[in-house]
């Protein structure tokens, strides 16, 4: 039996179970709220509120979006969807699978969500708890970055500015002449330099590590000194520099 056949056999089972919990405490409009459930089990991405309103509408139906929220937030009570808080993007939901645990990747840079399951990295997280004395009741691991699509498209040369938070980066050239070298030089930064990116919301200042120290950089200046990405070292920035 083909993936696409067992799926469509579970979210039918999906849907009969919310109807039985459904029944079981009277709630109206059941053929509508199973609509809803439907076109959110018809995919496996984390989608938005408004993601299911389209998906509704491209299905012909015209709900109160309160109708549908409160349906969606019935579904999460009872198990059916889980709601996620992903940095720096909306609420997303997605569908709840019973007996299975998976951890998410999220690039940074388009918002593209992947999902992985590790049965290694499952027990070595049950057995750090164990060593602990710790009941794990439940858990999560979110990995930001860059996908491969995003890491394709950047050009190997960029200005500091552009830098992810998290990421570390060498500075590789200075553009703007005496006046930013002289910045530069002031600032203790040198050509071959690692960085690690601290903080870099788009607009103001950069918050950059640098030789165990931490470095606030206005857009201007790091707009000018010119950086490539690096994945040098796995420590902290001055433990790296310590053991030159």
């Amino acid at each position: 039996m083909s993936s696409e056949n067992v799926r469509g056999i579970n979210n039918q089972a999906e849907k009969a179970n919310f109807r039985f919990l459904l029944e079981s405490d009277g709630t109206e409009r059941l053929d509508d709220r199973l609509n809803i459930i439907d076109a959110f089990l018809s995919t496996e991405k984390h989608i938005t509120f408004d993601d299911l309103m389209n998906i509704l509408r491209d299905r012909g139906y015209d709900y109160d979006p309160d109708f549908v929220r409160q349906t969606l937030d019935r579904m999460v009570e009872l198990g059916f969807a889980q709601r996620k808080k992903f940095e720096n993007q909306p609420i997303r939901y997605e569908h709840r699978h019973l007996g299975r645990h998976h951890d998410h990747l999220i690039c940074t840079k388009c918002g593209k969500i992947l999902e992985f399951e590790d049965p290694e990295l499952e027990q070595l997280q049950a057995q750090i708890a164990s060593r602990y004395g710790f009941q794990m009741l439940q858990h999560k691991m979110e990995i930001y970055g860059l996908c491969s699509d995003c890491i394709a498209k950047r050009k190997p040369l960029m200005p500091l500015a552009m830098a992810k938070t998290g990421e570390r980066v060498v500075i590789t050239d200075i553009a703007g002449g005496a006046t930013a070298r002289g910045r530069m030089a002031a600032l203790g930064l040198r050509r071959g330099d690692v960085l690690e990116i601290i903080s870099n919301d788009g607009k103001g200042r950069l918050i950059l590590a640098h030789d165990c120290t931490r470095l606030a950089l206005g857009r201007g200046i790091a707009q000018k000194i010119l950086v490539t990405a690096t994945d040098k070292g796995e420590g902290a920035i001055c433990e790296e520099e310590s053991m030159k």
